[in-house]
Parts: structure tokens; sequence; C-alpha cells
């Protein structure tokens, strides 16, 4: 199946062509044309799946007929966990609406910036992306309305959903015109998102593109058995001996991830941390420069993860381990996208070991096991 047999314009088609995408993925293939109907969809995949355009690109063409708002009154509403993913989901927008013959105007609101630019900017907006918080707040001060909606998006639900946004959904909830469009994507079915599937889809198309192992098996994943005291150093040696130009470390907590980046930094390795304690600016320029290959390492948390999209990443690695085997799955999974080779390097030390097989036994592989005391860090 192509994308020109899936109803959308010409116009999206040559964006689409720009992009370098040739076939539309599975859950493509079925959510296009379903909201391109008006259906309320769930789509249930895992990340990498081509999610984020079977919404974007529908909603776009969707749009094309209808009227820019001028009054600060929005028609598509994305709501989104974490600002690193508005962010991303604005650009696609952006990327995806270019060819167009008519702009739709696209804009990402989010917190730990000054709200008072992002209140002069909604003046035109059609298709908002937000975080719940931040868009309470602008619609606290009149600078957004949320009564003529018509499609309502909930993106990376399954995480939304267990951050503790609840209080927050529900108020925007309350705020929204009943008569709407629903689509809702989500990484698992949790239960979180079963409720909310209940509370909020009409009569939907359910689309649950099964995990499958492809792009596991794309993923060389090897584990080192470290002590404790010997992560840097190990962590040093690898970027130095593989020559890595570009990887993407893992840590269980902000103190971590800054403590990481300072050795390295200590050590001639250029690197930067993603985290909740970061500011905006910050965290937007770390991304920026390691996905453009201006640093070598950037170091996250979990949290953040979501908003890290980066095609052919070639290395990830588990400097701490996640704490479930589902966390896991989805940190190496920012590696070996695009049919492209990747390699997930975990670390494990004497505590971890218990842990991990647990991990490998919810992942149904197991993983090469290297004593790195052998090595000469």
């Amino acid at each position: 199946m192509s994308f020109t047999s899936l109803g959308l314009a010409p116009s999206l088609l040559r964006a689409i062509d720009n992009q370098g995408y040739i076939n539309p993925y599975p859950i493509q293939q079925e959510a296009i044309p379903a909201i391109l109907q008006g259906k309320d969809v769930l789509g249930i995949a895992k990340t990498g799946s081509g999610k984020t355009a079977s919404y974007v690109l529908p909603i776009l063409m969707n749009s094309m007929g209808k009227n820019v708002s001028k009054n600060r009154h929005i028609v598509v509403l994305v709501l989104v966990p974490t600002r690193e993913l508005a962010q991303q989901l604005e650009g696609v927008f952006k990327e995806f609406g270019s060819e167009l013959p008519k702009r739709i105007n696209s804009m990402a609101v989010y917190g730990g910036v000054s709200k008072n630019p992002q209140m002069k900017a909604l003046q035109g907006v059609n298709i908002l992306v937000a975080t719940p918080g931040r868009l309470l707040e602008l619609v606290g001060a009149n600078a957004v309305h949320l009564s003529q909606i018509d499609t309502l998006v909930l993106d990376e639900a399954d995480k939304m959903l267990n951050l503790g946004f609840k209080d927050e959904m529900n108020q925007i909830f309350n705020l929204l015109p009943s008569k709407r469009q629903n689509l809702l994507f989500s990484a698992t079915l949790s239960k979180d998102v079963i409720n909310v599937h209940q509370l909020l889809l009409k009569n939907p198309l359910i689309v649950k593109i099964e995990e499958d192992d492809t792009s596991i098996d794309l993923i060389n994943q090897v584990a080192y058995f470290v002590a404790e005291e010997k992560r840097g150093p190990l962590l040093r040696y690898l970027i130095k001996s593989k020559v890595m130009k570009q990887v993407l470390v893992f840590t269980s907590s902000v103190y971590k991830a800054d403590n990481v980046v300072d050795k390295l930094k200590k050590n001639g390795i250029s690197a930067l941390a993603i985290h909740s304690k970061r500011s905006q600016n910050a965290r937007t320029t770390a991304l920026d420069k390691f996905k453009k290959g201006k640093i070598v390492v950037l170091v996250a948390t979990d949290l953040l993860s979501r908003g890290i999209d980066i095609e052919f990443l070639p290395y990830v690695i588990n400097y701490e381990l996640p704490r479930s085997p589902k966390d896991y799955i989805h940190r190496i999974g920012r590696t070996g996208r695009a049919h492209a080779q990747g390699e997930a390097i975990s670390f494990i030390t004497p505590e971890d070991k218990n842990h991990f097989r647990v991990i490998q036994k919810k992942m149904g592989k197991w993983v090469t096991m290297i004593d790195s005391e052998a090595l000469n860090l």
C-alpha cells in the first residue's frame, strides 16, 4: 500500500515525499482513512511505529477547508505529557504542513518558559499541542478557548495517565464541547488507558499493532557486569574504544545525570544532561546540539525520553537500569529505528542481577553478558 491510496491531498503527498517516507506503516494504513472520515480512533502501537503521522496527516487534511481562527478559539487540541514531546510534535505539524496551499497555524505550549509570549502568539492558531498544566493556565488567563474544539488527541496516553495528570485532564475534559472527534494513541493498553477510552471514545476504530521482534532484532544488546564504582570508567572506556560519535545515556535520577556529565567533561568527552531540573531553554539546546552532532553524549532521565526521537541513533547505554521492563524496551528502542542497526549496552552491578533477569524474561530475549573485570579501564 502507498500513501496515495489513503485519500490524502497532493500537497500532503509532496510533504511526505520531502520527508523521505515511501510506504505507510500499518497503523497509518488503518488510522488515516478512519480519521479522515471523522471516526474516533484508539491506536495502540509501540514507539517508533508511526503513530504521530497517523493522526497529524489526516488532521491537516481535515483542517484544509476550515477558516483560520481569529479569536483564540482553537479547533484541534493535542495533549502530551512532556515539553519535549510538545516541541517535537509542533515540528511534525509544520513539516507535513509545509506544502499546503493555505497555511494552517499550529503551535506548542508548555511550562518551564514564560507564558506571556505564548499568550500573544495564540491569536489565529488552529492546532494547539499542549501539556495539561500550561494549557489550564492559558485558559485561566483567557488566552485560549476550548469551546470550539472539534478534534481532541491524547498522545502517549499511557505515560500521561501514569504521571498524575488525572485532575488536570478532568478539568480540560469539562471545558470541551461534547460533540467532537476523539483520538487516543498509546504504546500500551493499560487500565488507565482503558478507563479513558471508555469515557471519551464513541464507537472507535481500535487499531492495535502487535509487538513484534523486528525492531528489537535490529538492536545488538550487550550487558557488562561492573562494580558500582567502576560504572564511570566503563562508560568512558566504551565511548573511547568504540569511537562513539553519538550516544544516549540513561540514568535513573537527575543527580546521577548531572554527575555523569561532569565526569565525562573532566575526561574530555563533550556531554550535556536533559532532565526536569534543567530550564526549558537548556533542554532544547542540549537536544538540538545532540541531534546535530555537536556533542557526543546526551544523558537523560526516563521522564524526558519520550521527546527524544533520533532516526539513526547508533548507541544507547543504560548507565542504570530502569524500574520496569517496559521502560527498558522503550529506552533501547531509541536505537535500531527506521530499519537501521543499533547497539544497546546495559551496566549490571551485583545488585542489578536479579532485576535484569526479570527484564530479560519479560522481553523474551537473553542478552550477551561481558565481565568488565577483564577490561583495562
